[in-house]
């Protein structure tokens, strides 16, 4: 992974377990300046974890950089991949609360909320329930769960750009399942017989691995295709598809009207197939005072360069804030 275009890496100078109920602890880590100016980076899946690179998208040396696994993933405890998973405390108000319950519990008045992904999603959604908390907002890869966009990517919508992709991802189904592949899915990825979750699990998290940039990342699609993380991220993810997030339909973009005042910047590739680039453009007619950047050269991820760039330059923009 070539990550020139942003600040190099660093390591927490902090990190903890933070008991947020119903049996879960959530990790969480501080980089950079312990007296900075705070941001959250909330991240994609649901259920993806956060990554060390991911503190470089802030400069080290003006930001106090505050990363989180959301429950169920990544280093927080219970994990999603293990036999008797339970998700039950696992919803987009859990989440929330966690966020809030941590910004508290580090002392923060306010911060800057930075999620690409789900985590534009979750950035969306805690900035509406706690406007006051956020003092900008960076997201990326705009998602929102509206069943157009789940629908494209899960339902056949993206098969047209990758038919031979799309082929390793049905292979699970039966054919007469195939008209409702998330429901499909669910079947399986919660079946608990490895037998059964551990291959739906594998097949779903290698069709997301494999579009989330413009050319293919064979180390990203061999990560993923780990039984234990692949299992946790597809559970997760198809928890929260079923549920459409515990959302009205178009929630997130009609709710705009809260956090219009919030100085915001919205990064989208052009070419991204995962949360095509129609719900950011839906986004942007409804909140224009957002800055509204489309990477042409670019798909999904933030890895991308152009992607990486132009998230670097909104947080140095708002550095000085």
């Amino acid at each position: 992974m070539n990550l020139d275009a942003l600040y190099p890496p660093i390591e927490p100078y902090e990190t903890g377990e933070l008991l947020v109920g119903d049996g879960h602890r959530m990790y969480w880590e501080a980089s950079g300046n312990p007296e900075g100016k705070p941001v959250v980076f909330l991240h994609g899946g649901p259920g993806s974890g956060t990554s060390p690179w991911q503190r470089q998208f802030f400069d080290p040396e003006v930001y106090r950089i505050v990363l989180l696994d959301q429950r169920g993933c990544g280093r927080s405890t219970p994990h999603a991949g293990d036999p008797d998973a339970d998700l039950r405390y696992v919803t987009t108000a859990h989440l929330i609360a966690d966020i809030e319950l941590l910004r508290k519990n580090l002392g923060i008045t306010a911060w800057q909320v930075f999620g690409g992904s789900w985590g534009s999603a979750l950035a969306l959604a805690y900035a509406q329930a706690h406007p006051d908390a956020v003092t900008e907002l960076v997201i990326r890869g705009i998602f929102t769960l509206r069943r157009e966009e789940l629908e494209w990517f899960y339902e056949g919508g993206a098969a047209a750009l990758y038919p031979d992709l799309w082929e390793a991802f049905v292979a699970p189904i039966p054919v007469l399942e195939r008209t409702r592949m998330i429901e499909a899915y669910h079947r399986r990825l919660f079946d608990p017989d490895p037998a059964v979750h551990e291959p739906a699990a594998i097949a779903w998290s290698r069709w997301e691995a494999s579009t989330v940039t413009l050319v293919p990342d064979a180390e990203q699609i061999e990560a993923m295709s780990d039984p234990r993380k692949a299992t946790a991220f597809a559970r997760i993810e198809n928890h929260f598809f079923v549920h459409r997030g515990w959302w009205e339909e178009g929630q997130l973009i009609a709710g705009v009207d809260g956090i219009r005042h919030i100085p915001t910047v919205i990064v989208q590739g052009r070419h991204d197939v995962c949360t095509p680039m129609m719900t950011a453009w839906d986004l942007h007619q409804a909140w224009p005072e957002a800055e509204f950047v489309v990477v042409d050269d670019a798909g999904h991820s933030a890895a991308e360069p152009g992607i990486q760039r132009a998230l670097r330059a909104a947080t140095d923009r708002f550095a000085g804030r």
